[in-house]
C-alpha cells in the first residue's frame, strides 16, 4: 500500500508559501517552476488583505526526478524565496510523514483512521499507537503496528511524557493524532511539537470547552452537535482550528443520543483534518489556519 502511494507520487512536489502581500509573486513561482521544467497540477492563493496583508499560496507541481533532485530545486527557489521575505517548505508527496495515534478508552476516532490507513486513503505511515488503556491493541497489532500501553493519570504526567517523548524521538514522528486521547499534555510536551499535534475535540468550539461537553450541551437544549479538529497549544481547546462538523439534534435525544450522534461526526471531523495536513494543505497564521482543500 506504502510501496504503490509511493510510487504513483514519486515525482510530486508541493510547494506551501507565506509572505508579505506584494505584486509578482505568483508570476514567480509560477516562472520558477516552468524553467525548471516543472509542471504545475494544482495552485492555490489566499491574502489576507491586497493591500498591506498576508499572501499564502500552496502548489502542487510534477516534476521528473524529484526525489533525486528535491536538493538542488530547493537550493535554487532559496533566492526567490529571499527576495520576497518568504516563509516556506517544499514537500514530496512520495515520502510518508510518520505518524503516531494517541488513544484512550473510545476507539472510534483511531478505527476510523485505521480504516483509512488499511484502505490507502490516509496519506501517512502509521508507525505507532500510544495509549492509557489496552482496550485497543487487538485490533492495531492486527495490521502490524506497534502498540504501547503506558498507564497515564495528572499525577505521572511527567514521567510518562518521557516515555512517549522517547518513543516518539526513535520512530521519527512528524504528527501526533490525539485521537480521543483523554489526557492532558504538559506545555513541554506541546512546545516540542508545534503545529504537529492534532485534536479532535467532541464539541463545536468554542462552546462547550473542556470536559464533559455532551452533558452539558444536553442541559443547554442545544439544537445542533458538532466536533472540531485543532492544532494543540498551551491554552486547552483554544489552538487553531483545521475543520469542524455539526449535526442537528433536538429534545427527543438525551446525553447519551448526543454521544451517540457525536462520535460519528468525531470519526469524520478527524479524519478530514488529518488528511489535510498530510497533504500539505494547512499553513498556520497567527491562531487560525489557512486550509486549500
Amino acid at each position: 500500500m506504502q510501496k504503490n502511494h509511493s510510487v504513483q507520487n514519486k515525482n510530486k512536489g508541493r510547494l506551501l508559501i507565506s509572505c508579505a502581500d506584494q505584486p509578482g509573486i505568483v508570476a514567480a513561482v509560477s516562472q520558477f517552476l516552468y524553467s525548471q521544467g516543472a509542471n504545475i497540477v494544482e495552485s492555490n492563493q489566499h491574502s489576507t488583505d491586497p493591500e498591506g496583508g498576508t499572501f499564502f499560496m500552496r502548489i502542487e507541481f510534477e516534476y521528473e526526478g524529484l526525489e533525486e533532485n528535491a536538493s538542488n530545486l530547493k537550493e535554487a527557489f532559496a533566492a526567490i524565496a529571499e527576495n520576497f521575505e518568504m516563509d516556506w517548505r517544499l514537500s514530496l508527496a512520495s515520502q510518508l510523514k510518520k505518524t503516531a495515534v494517541f488513544v484512550s478508552k473510545e476507539p472510534h476516532c483511531l478505527l476510523e483512521l485505521l480504516w483509512e490507513y488499511q484502505s490507502g486513503e490516509l496519506d501517512a505511515e502509521i508507525a505507532l499507537v500510544i495509549s492509557n488503556h489496552e482496550d485497543s491493541r487487538t485490533f492495531v497489532e492486527s495490521l502490524g503496528i506497534p502498540y504501547y500501553y503506558i498507564p497515564a493519570n495528572k499525577d505521572i504526567r511527567k514521567e510518562v511524557e518521557k516515555k512517549q517523548l522517547q518513543l516518539l524521538e526513535e520512530n521519527q514522528i512528524e504528527l501526533i493524532i490525539l485521537a480521543r486521547y483523554m489526557q492532558i499534555l504538559t506545555p513541554d510536551f506541546v512546545s516540542q511539537h508545534p503545529n504537529r499535534i492534532i485534536n479532535i475535540h467532541h464539541s463545536f468550539l468554542p462552546a462547550f470547552i473542556g470536559a464533559k461537553p455532551y452533558e452539558r450541551a444536553y442541559a443547554r437544549g442545544v439544537k445542533l452537535i458538532g466536533a472540531t479538529s485543532h492544532y494543540v497549544t498551551n491554552d486547552l481547546d483554544e489552538g487553531p482550528i483545521i475543520e469542524q462538523g455539526v449535526e442537528r439534534v433536538s429534545h427527543h435525544h438525551n446525553a447519551e443520543d448526543l454521544k451517540r450522534i457525536g462520535r460519528s461526526v468525531e470519526r469524520s471531523v478527524l479524519a478530514r483534518a488529518v488528511n489535510w495536513h498530510l497533504q500539505d494543505r494547512v499553513i498556520v497564521h497567527e491562531n487560525k489556519t489557512i486550509v486549500f482543500h
